[in-house]
């Protein structure tokens, strides 16, 4: 049984962003709803830069926080990144919500320390953001590098051109472009064990590996692919790649070898977006079929699937089945929950165990999802360039979830099968049961 912690009060206030662009106020406004919907705690909306043209190139393709949740990162449109210490204000998210219930309050958007938001000027379009931490040692004084035996944030932008750029978060210094894609950088993805291994996923139908402790060296180029890449996600574990692409497959890789193990194959139409749980025993994979799958990644087998219908006329934000095409699907923290932001304008929070959407929030051309590291919100972006942040379940997972979580971390589901217990928890241990 999961328990929740709490919920986060309905309020209405106002965000004020003090950033380079001018990002404007953004006005929250919560409606009366269920308890289980998420509510819609602030929105960002970037300023008008004078010299693009405001009609093109708005669009949010990617938002992410760092791993420690100290940082969040977005791209804003017309070449830019903003990055924006975590967490907002608590006082603005929390406990004085009844004091402003019937009166507008403006807040900074600025986090604990002191740190200040950053603008990284990358000079193309910005489709993927990726985070690490780069360890206190390697690095020597005078390369350009974070000098050795000091730890830092870095972040890997993927641009229009084929080209990454890697950023000193705290600092806003560049420390690497890297050239090899022939096309848009589409999605980037760092090894979660701090090796300073990134993956890249680009248009040019190939994703490559850079290893950043080799000074940006390119280490292998992973080929298959016939059409656009568009998602690539390492597991927690190191152990394995999946990658998204224009077809209706999934690519499953091997991170030791940097071979395929497997096409995983089921779905109608393009498979657009990927991601692993947290213990790295589950594979979700979203498609324009208007499907989630959800996979074990080494076996290949389908333990699931989650189709978008459309709602009943009481909860219908005006959901078009037609439109209900995937764009990005992403785990939460603990691994029990997904969600899932598609055309039919809703983003929805899935239960694993319950296999339906448990809360729906309406949200217009939507791009792109991403849970809190430590839960509890999740922030999406869209086609507008504004980025919103809704409250999310924050559960305490039951001991048996925590144990199989444990477990999973280190076995695989062969070596889980091999093992001398009853069928039942060998099912319930390899996700077959919740």
């Amino acid at each position: 049984m999961n328990c929740h912690l709490s919920q986060i009060p309905k309020v209405t206030f106002q965000i004020s962003c003090s950033v380079k662009l001018d990002t404007s106020i953004a006005v929250v406004t919560v409606p009366s709803r269920s308890p289980d919907e998420p509510l819609l705690l602030a929105e960002l909306k970037p300023g008008r830069p004078q010299q693009y043209d405001w009609k093109a190139s708005c669009e949010t393709w990617s938002v992410a926080f760092s791993p420690d949740g100290t940082w969040f990162a977005w791209s804003q449109g017309h070449c830019i990144v903003k990055l924006i210490p975590w967490p907002l204000e608590e006082a603005e998210l929390s406990c004085k919500a009844s004091e402003r219930k019937n009166r507008g309050i403006k807040a900074d958007v600025r986090g604990g320390g002191g740190a200040k938001e950053k603008t990284l000027e990358c000079g193309q379009i910005v489709w993927g953001l990726a985070f690490s931490s780069w360890p206190p040692c390697g690095a020597k004084e005078g390369d350009g590098l974070p000098a050795s035996g000091r730890s830092c944030l870095i972040l890997a932008t993927g641009l229009n051109d084929g080209q990454i750029k890697v950023w000193e978060v705290q600092t806003g210094r560049l420390l690497f472009s890297l050239s090899g894609h022939l096309d848009v950088v589409r999605d980037l993805s760092f090894a979660p064990n701090g090796s300073l291994i990134l993956v890249s996923a680009s248009r040019d139908k190939t994703l490559r590996i850079w290893d950043l402790s080799r000074d940006g060296k390119q280490v292998q180029v992973l080929s298959g692919h016939t059409q656009w890449v568009y998602c690539c996600s390492i597991s927690p574990d190191c152990s394995m790649l999946c990658s998204a692409a224009g077809e209706k497959s999934a690519f499953l890789w091997s991170m030791r070898s940097y071979t395929l193990i497997r096409k995983l194959e089921g779905h109608q139409s393009s498979v657009v977006s990927c991601d692993f749980s947290p213990d790295s025993a589950l594979l979700v994979t979203a498609s324009y079929d208007t499907c989630v799958i959800m996979w074990d990644p080494y076996t290949g087998e389908q333990l699931r699937t989650l189709r978008h219908v459309p709602l009943p006329p009481a909860l219908d934000y005006g959901s078009d089945i037609h439109a209900s095409s995937l764009r990005s699907v992403c785990f939460s923290p603990e691994g029990l929950y997904l969600a899932t932001v598609a055309d039919d304008r809703l983003l929805r929070i899935w239960d694993l165990e319950l296999r339906t959407p448990v809360a729906f929030a309406p949200m217009t051309n939507g791009l792109c999802c991403v849970y809190f590291p430590h839960g509890g919100f999740i922030a999406t972006g869209t086609r507008d360039g504004h980025v919103q942040f809704w409250s999310a379940p924050k559960v305490l997972s039951s001991l048996k979830h925590l144990c199989r979580k444990a477990l999973r971390t280190f076995l695989t589901t062969y070596q889980v099968l091999a093992l001398p217990i009853p069928k039942k928890m060998k099912e319930f241990l390899t996700y077959r049961t919740f």
